[in-house]
Order: C-alpha cells, then structure tokens, then sequence
C-alpha cells in the first residue's frame, strides 16, 4: 500500500471512511482534509474493565487505516467511564487495568504494522477530574434530561433494574470528552450512535462545536452475536494459547451456506483482508486456505469468498483451519512481547488477580426422623419441651410414665 505521503486528501478521505458503517457529519471530515488540508485529529475510547480479545483487532483496523490516512489519533483509556458503567471496573483496579490495555492496545498496532507516531494515549483520569471538566459536567445536567441521558446510554451503559445514577453520567462525560480532547471527530461501534447522536444535539447548548461521528459495524461473536468479555465461547483472549484458539474455534457457530450471523467470515473481513492489504507491498488483499493434497483457496475480496461459503465450496472445516491459522499467527508475536515483558506480566496479575474459589458453606446431614433427638426438640429449664414435634415428644413421654407406673419396685408393685 501507498505510504501515507503518497495519498492524495481524496485517497486519505476515502481510506478514513472505508469499511464504516455509518458517518455523521462528513462535511467537517471534509473541511479538514480537503478544505484545510490538516491531520483530522480522532478519537477511540475504551473502557478499561474486562480483558481485551480478538474483537479488538476490528477497532484497531480502523484505527490502523486512521494512521495511515495520517490522521492524528487520540486513545481515550476510560478508566472513570469504566467504574462508573455498574462498576465494571472495581475503583482499586482501575489504574492497573488501564496500564494493561495500553500494553495491549501497543501490541495490537504493531502487529498490524503502522507507525505510532501520531497516535496518543490519555487516561480519563487526567483530566476527568479537573474543576473545568466538573463544571462543564454540571452544566450539561442542567440541559439533558433523565429520559435523553438513560437514552442515549441503553445499548452501551450495563442495564439493571433499579439503575445507579452513575449510567445517566457515563453518556454526558463521553459527550464533553470530545471537546477537552480537543478532536474533530469519535470513532465508535454503531452500538455508540445515540451518544453520538446526544453529542451533536446536546453540545451546542453549552457553547461548544459539534463533532464528526465515525461508526463500525457490529461484529458479531464466535458463538454469533456481540462478541463479549463476559461469555468465554464468544471471544478469545489475546493471550490465548494456540491450542485454546483451535479449540474455541471448533466450537465456533458457523453454519453451512449461513453468511449472516457469521463471526467467522467478520473476522476474515473486517481484520484479516484489511491487514493483509495493508502490509502487502501491493496493497492487495489476500486470505489463504490451505487445503490438504489440493490447490489453496486463495481470496483477494469477501464477496468472492461469501459466494463460496454459500455454495459450499467453502465449508465450515476449511473455513475455520484457514482463520485459525491465521490467528495463531497474527497472536504469536503480541504473546512473545508479553513473555518477554516483566512489567507487562505484573501489570497483567495487578490488573485481574485470579479470583479466589468460593468456599462451599458445608450443608447440615440429614439423618432422617428416626435418629434420638429428630425434630430439634429442646428441653425447658422446668423440663417442658420446644420445637418441631414436640407433641410427639410429649405423648412419647406419657407413654414412658405410664409404663414406669407398672413396673416393679424392690421386687412390688408400685
């Protein structure tokens, strides 16, 4: 592929936008590149709470085509966002998790192969916390309302009954984050859009400028649908083994002839395809499927290897081989550099400590009924009975007394 002082403001546009979903906006994308002929500056925030995976290769590929259009880019590591949304992110966690993702976030970009030098990470907490960022936080309370706020956050803020008020501050601080960032444009999934959407309505009344939207299609899972860090099936680790990788994937949901649905094939065509292109000299992209006795499947687009799968030309075996390949060796080196890393290892056991097993509370025997003492019957200080059974106990002990009553004393009758 071209470098990016070989792209024309037409090129960089169009490579800005390539794969995007949806952009709101796009007249400013165009004032800056093509009017101003300046960097676009963007921003990406993550939330630092659970453990990164695969999925984030779908972010950093555009993240990726962002630099290489010579965009500046600005990784917001949201570590208040990350408390804030039910406590995701416990606050003693916070600051590890955010240094781990930065580790993470580094690795992924190397491996794709562009250069950092335009890019720039800010932890939320640096400037989250700053009386003008409060003030402005309490300004913009004052304009949204309770229903706009739990709006604009339903697909992104974890949703529980009887919500914390911490969900209706998590889209108004994204919101303002676009201006003391000071970008031209966030970079989000479509699952973002009504923030984005409570951004550009909202910003203005409080005096500052609205901001370009750029939105990623959703990729759906391994087991189909979100990919998430919470179900084990859906996702897999950076950090995964290879032999983890292969056996995930064979569990994979991947359908014969189904390309919709498919996180198999969204992975082949938001990650793999695009980086391959990007670090082929000829900026073609390819995907190899090595097929055993026979000639490779080799593909340069996705629609020719939809078609493919739909007639099954493509099954779900070779499919899954070729992406496992791939993926074990897209991960090699990310793992390698952790293996070599001791402050990374530190940070990596800081940030998520293995969680202590709960102890099972050991459960009282059941001996039955028919054991001496059944029924939890406990005698009174006058001798009189209590608990369950105690009429039973009682008619046990008439019983005993009457039979007393007839037995022989000192060889008499009593």
């Amino acid at each position: 592929m071209a470098t990016t002082k070989d792209l024309s403001p037409e090129e960089k546009l169009a490579l800005i936008k390539d794969q995007l979903q949806e952009v709101l906006r796009e007249d400013i994308l165009e004032n800056v590149i093509l009017k101003e002929k300046r960097p676009l500056v963007v921003y990406w925030g993550t939330a630092t709470t659970g453990r990164p995976h695969c999925g984030y290769f779908v972010p950093m590929m555009k993240i990726a085509h962002f630099l290489h259009a010579g965009c500046r880019v600005k990784i917001l590591l949201a570590d208040v966002h990350g408390f804030l949304d039910n406590l995701k992110a416990p606050i003693d966690l916070v600051k590890f998790r955010a240094e781990y993702y930065k580790f993470i976030i580094q690795a992924l970009l190397k491996t794709v192969g562009v250069s950092l030098d335009k890019l720039e990470f800010v932890l939320g907490s640096s400037y989250q916390l700053s009386p003008d960022y409060t003030m402005d936080l309490f300004r913009l309370s004052t304009v949204v309302t309770e229903h706009d706020a739990k709006k604009a956050g339903a697909e992104v803020v974890k949703q529980v009954e009887n919500a914390t008020l911490s969900g209706l501050i998590y889209p108004l601080m994204q919101a303002l984050d676009e201006h003391h960032l000071d970008v031209d444009a966030q970079f989000g999934g479509v699952d973002q859009r009504k923030i984005f959407a409570l951004a550009q309505e909202q910003l203005p009344k409080v005096g500052y400028n609205v901001r370009a939207h750029l939105m990623n299609p959703m990729v759906p899972g391994l087991a189909g649908g979100k990919m998430s860090a919470s179900d084990p099936d859906s996702k897999i680790d950076i950090l995964d083994t290879a032999d983890a990788v292969k056996k995930k994937l064979r569990k994979a949901y991947a359908a014969a002839g189904e390309v919709e649905g498919n996180g198999i094939i969204s992975f082949v065509e938001y990650v793999l395809l695009p980086l391959s292109s990007l670090k082929a000299p000829d900026g073609k992209a390819r995907f190899v499927i090595e097929k055993k006795e026979e000639e490779s499947l080799v593909y340069h687009d996705i629609d020719t290897l939809k078609d493919d799968y739909r007639s099954d030309k493509l099954t779900p075996q070779l499919l899954k081989s070729g992406v496992t390949a791939a993926l074990v060796e897209l991960l090699a080196p990310i793992q390698a550099e952790f293996q070599a890393s001791a402050e990374w290892q530190d940070i990596e056991k800081k940030a998520y400590p293995p969680v202590e097993p709960a102890k099972k509370k050991k459960q009282p025997k059941d001996k039955g009924s028919k054991y001496p003492g059944a029924g939890h019957i406990k005698p009174k200080s006058d001798g009189s009975v209590q608990g369950p059974g105690k009429e039973a106990e009682a008619e046990a002990e008439k019983t005993v007394q009457e039979a007393i009553s007839h037995l022989a004393i000192n060889g008499q009758a009593a």
